[in-house]
């Protein structure tokens, strides 16, 4: 048997992206619907799971009717998950989402009803988030002012490149209805992203898992955590279901980005369960090694650069900024 190295290392960014959670102040969202309930369960798989990710990148429609008590039932939900596992926390608006109540109990700056736009830069991923609501309704826009904004961010590319975080994905709707709510004018914000350092764009709204390309630049819709849109019905027609809610794992790779739907727990297990100890077994019985991360190989030179003998210490990636438009 020979040795050999797996074809890709292991990723330098991974981030869970979840988006529509449709939280309420009080009650159910629907009579079969607890959308709390619902977000809860996905964290708990999350918090059991021992991933560690660098983000939680939400992407909009984070509370249904705009209540300043479901933003904070929202970060009591949220926050202790994320301080457990080490993530940085990103929101983005959604069309159910109100702009003062977001910035107010959410990022605990004053309210205001401008877009929110923001940029994190996560150890030098760029995570870019723009606010493509309309208040009062629900397909999006982008202002020229927003256009302009995210020209000037992409002027500089940053070190592992940049991901768009947007409610309203730019592609192509797949349930007719969806298209009297989709982005508006699409072709502007493509003359803006075509040839820049994003790296894929990250959206929701729809309520079911799709993909396509923007610009040449990936697009990733995740399913909503609070009910989904189920596809398998008549043609032209739309349903919602209490069923297959899900989030995404992101890998980020120096040439790639991999999005992987992970559906909530509930399902029966089939076939052999193999632990995490008994596959890195397995692996060394066939001697294969997965590499490290580029981006890990990368600080630890950069350290070795600047404590020249030093022992190289543990590596903690759970930061980040943010700056406002």
């Amino acid at each position: 048997m020979t040795a050999r190295t797996a074809e890709h290392p292991r990723p330098d960014f991974t981030l869970l992206h979840l988006s529509d959670t449709h939280i309420v102040a009080e009650g159910v969202l629907y009579d079969d619907v607890d959308s709390g309930l619902r977000l809860r369960e996905i964290l708990d798989d999350i918090g059991s799971s021992g991933i560690r990710p660098d983000a939680l990148v939400f992407s909009g429609d984070l509370v249904d009717r705009g209540e300043a008590t479901a933003y904070d039932a929202l970060r009591v939900l949220v926050e202790p998950i994320a301080a457990e596992i080490g993530a940085t926390v990103v929101w983005a608006m959604g069309n159910h989402d109100d702009r003062a109540q977001f910035r107010s109990h959410l990022l605990d700056t004053e309210p205001s009803s401008a877009p929110v736009d923001l940029v994190h830069d996560i150890d030098g991923l760029r995570i870019i988030v723009l606010d493509t609501t309309v208040p009062g309704y629900h397909h999006g826009e982008i202002t020229d002012a927003q256009l302009d904004w995210l020209a000037g961010v992409l002027e500089v590319p940053s070190t592992y490149g940049s991901i768009l975080v947007m409610h309203h994905p730019p592609i192509p709707a797949v349930l007719d209805l969806s298209v009297l709510v989709e982005l508006f004018d699409q072709h502007r914000l493509a003359e803006v992203v075509r040839g820049s350092d994003i790296r894929t764009i990250l959206s929701g709204h729809l309520h079911h898992s799709t993909s396509a390309t923007f610009a040449g630049i990936p697009v990733s819709v995740v399913s909503a955590t609070s009910y989904t849109q189920d596809l398998a019905i008549s043609v032209g027609a739309i349903r919602g279901r209490d069923g297959a809610q899900s989030h995404n794992l992101v890998s980020v790779y120096p040439d790639t980005v991999v999005h992987s739907v992970v559906p909530m727990r509930g399902q029966s297990a089939v076939g052999e369960a193999v632990s995490a100890v008994d596959v890195r077994a397995r692996l060394i019985a066939h001697q294969v090694t997965i590499g490290e991360s580029a981006r890990n190989r990368r600080r630890v030179a950069d350290r070795a650069i600047q404590r020249p003998g030093a022992a190289e210490p543990v590596i903690d990636v759970s930061h980040s900024h943010a700056i406002g438009k």
